[in-house]
């Protein structure tokens, strides 16, 4: 999340001290994310917009919105407005050659041998994440939609979740997926050069959700592998803590999980990790 400074042309709303502190502590009650003094601008850029399609007056009236028995639906808006989905295929690729390599001959032989497999992308954004764990998986089982190996992905932002199922994508993105699997598993758009779309065999081995992190998980695993990254960063340290515990709580020893370049497991699930890669753990 970027500050951006809103100059006093479109200062249309005053934001208070008490006001941000508000938004703040609604903002981590709701998705555990810290918002730091220093994200004042961003807040005011990103919820004037807000203020102005409710066509409220000031933040004040804003806060009372947000924190009533009646803001459920505008508190999920209010997340949504601040946090910012930065995602690519194949992101910090060595955890893909990780799965590639060090994972998969042996989950996929379990799969084979009539076994289950899952996998987790938490904080999927736009989807480009989870397509990226198909893909390789699909690059080395072509047959993995037929056996039981399956992969979650979740967001809190239901905008993304939603985006994500279509799996269309800039044609740009052939700069970052391999010439063989673009040319197997992906399919033009209709009437449009500049995008291209993600084909359904790929599809079949994802489920979307919107899901909080922070509230109650409906699924209860086992998973053999769960990617979080660049997400746990934003929440405070006892929030972290609980969520590498729940985390923990879903993974069989010899899972694993990949976090972060910036994130550090943390608190008592420390002690059931051990470090296996760069930003990648197994359960004990």
């Amino acid at each position: 999340m970027n500050a951006v400074t809103p100059t006093e042309a479109v200062r249309e709303f005053e934001m208070s001290a008490e006001d941000f502190r508000r938004i703040a502590a609604v903002v981590h009650k709701t998705a555990g994310i810290v918002l730091h003094d220093t994200k004042r601008p961003l807040v005011y850029s990103r919820l004037a917009k807000r203020l102005r399609s409710l066509k409220l007056k000031d933040f004040d009236s804003y806060c009372t919105l947000v924190e009533g028995s009646d803001g459920k639906d505008e508190r999920e808006e209010l997340i949504l407005a601040i946090t910012t989905n930065v995602t690519a295929f194949f992101r910090e690729r060595h955890h893909f050659e990780f799965l590639e390599e060090n994972l998969l001959p042996d989950l996929i032989a379990r799969a084979r041998a009539g076994g289950r497999v899952r996998i987790w992308s938490a904080a999927c954004s736009s989807g480009e994440e989870p397509y990226s764990l198909a893909l390789t998986i699909l690059g080395t089982c072509p047959e993995a939609a037929k056996l039981d190996i399956r992969i979650l992905a979740t967001d809190i932002d239901r905008n993304m979740v939603n985006r994500a199922q279509t799996g269309v994508y800039p044609a740009t993105t052939k700069q970052t997926i391999s010439k063989r699997l673009m040319q197997k598993y992906t399919d033009p758009v209709e009437n449009d050069e500049d995008h291209i779309r993600i084909s359904d065999e790929v599809k079949a081995l994802i489920t979307f959700k919107q899901l909080n992190l922070l509230e109650k998980w409906p699924m209860k695993g086992p998973f053999d592998v769960i990617f979080c990254r660049n997400v746990v960063i934003y929440f405070d340290r006892p929030t972290q803590e609980i969520l590498w515990r729940r985390f923990v709580d879903l993974m069989p020893p010899g899972s694993h999980i990949m976090i972060g370049h910036s994130e550090r497991v943390s608190g008592p699930a420390a002690s059931q990790m051990s470090a296996t890669g760069i930003t990648t753990y197994v359960r004990q």
